[in-house]
């Protein structure tokens, strides 16, 4: 009883303190409007606010599509299938590797479009239109030196665009999905290479189980260990990340 009649008086006080408390306590109101624009700054804050937040939306799609994150993710996703384990390394780490990587690689760019645009225009000294020209400038270069000329050639034939003098000719529109299609191509040729020591490891297991009269054993269960010793024994994420960046050089 005694201990019922103290659970009731810790309650009570619970809820007479907490008023007296809330009195002296300021609660912050946040309130989200809208406003007329006074003058032209206020139009150019407005717009300044909307393109960031473009931009941030956009930012997956920018650092998928035009750095070498979508070459190196192909690459150990083709690797973990050809040793054959499904989950392992997980999702997590290749794609975590394959960022750190992707900024390794960029460095230069980064810093480039840094030292070129971003820092020149926070310093006023360019207006906006020109800072993302000159940000771009670096990034297409990146771009045009992993770039085939036959996917080049392929996005100007289907725009329609008039024969370009030079690769300044060229837009975004035709530079960006070549560039794709290209890390696409390069990455599955690399894939490719990757697999034939792990497959020739699988046919040899398999046909010392058929000759042993082993039918109802996975060849897979038993030529796993074997991928697996091989891929440590010549240090493969050493030889294979050494490949990957100078692939991009």
């Amino acid at each position: 009883m005694k201990r019922t009649q103290l659970i009731q008086f810790l309650f009570l006080s619970v809820l007479i303190i907490t008023p007296i408390q809330a009195v002296g306590q300021i609660i912050p109101k946040v309130t989200v409007g809208l406003e007329a624009a006074k003058d032209s700054k206020d139009v150019a804050v407005t717009l300044q606010i909307l393109f960031i937040m473009t931009i941030l939306t956009l930012a997956p799609s920018i650092l998928i599509m035009m750095t070498s994150f979508t070459r190196i993710v192909v690459i150990f996703s083709f690797l973990r299938r050809a040793i054959g384990t499904q989950s392992m390394p997980p999702n997590q780490t290749i794609i975590g590797l394959s960022l750190f990587l992707t900024l390794f690689i960029m460095m230069p760019v980064i810093t480039s479009i840094n030292d070129s645009a971003l820092q020149p225009y926070l310093a006023d000294e360019l207006d906006q239109k020109t800072a993302l020209k000159k940000a771009m400038h670096p990034l297409r270069e990146f771009m045009l030196k992993q770039t085939r000329e036959k996917d080049i050639a392929l996005f100007v034939r289907m725009t329609k665009l008039a024969q370009p003098r030079n690769v300044d000719d060229l837009p975004n529109t035709v530079v960006i999905p070549a560039f794709i299609i290209s890390e696409l191509q390069t990455s599955f040729v690399i894939g490719f290479l990757l697999f034939i020591p792990f497959l020739v490891i699988d046919m040899i297991v398999s046909s010392v189980l058929m000759s042993m009269g082993m039918m109802m054993l996975p060849p897979v269960m038993i030529s796993m260990p074997f991928k697996l010793v091989l891929f440590v024994l010549v240090d493969g994420w050493h030889l294979i990340t050494q490949q990957v960046v100078a692939s991009f050089r």
